[in-house]
């Protein structure tokens, strides 16, 4: 019986600590990235990765491609800025 209480007592100390650092404002500054991929803008804007690609080829968002993998392959990256402007204007006219 008495290695239940201490169980149940270093149990009860273990959630406390972990309450704590859930409520605790995260100490480490969140990096937030300048660029990103269609399928990560898709994801954050809930729409599905061929819409931003469409988007990003008719000049709905401003976008720039970057060079990715071997070759001359290449790939739409959006920035932080136009996908706030976005966010908040809605997309650029055709």
């Amino acid at each position: 019986m008495n290695d239940l209480a201490e169980i149940l007592s270093e149990l009860n100390q273990r959630l406390a600590r972990i309450e704590e650092r859930l409520a605790s404002p995260n100490e480490r500054p969140r990096l937030e990235k300048e660029w990103f991929t269609v399928p990560e803008a898709a994801e954050m804007l809930g729409k599905q990765p061929f819409t931003i690609r469409e988007w990003c080829r008719l000049g709905r968002i401003h976008a720039k491609k970057r060079k990715c993998g071997r070759g001359r392959t290449t790939e739409w990256v959006i920035s932080l800025e136009e996908l706030q402007r976005y966010a908040n204007e809605g997309l650029l006219p055709t």
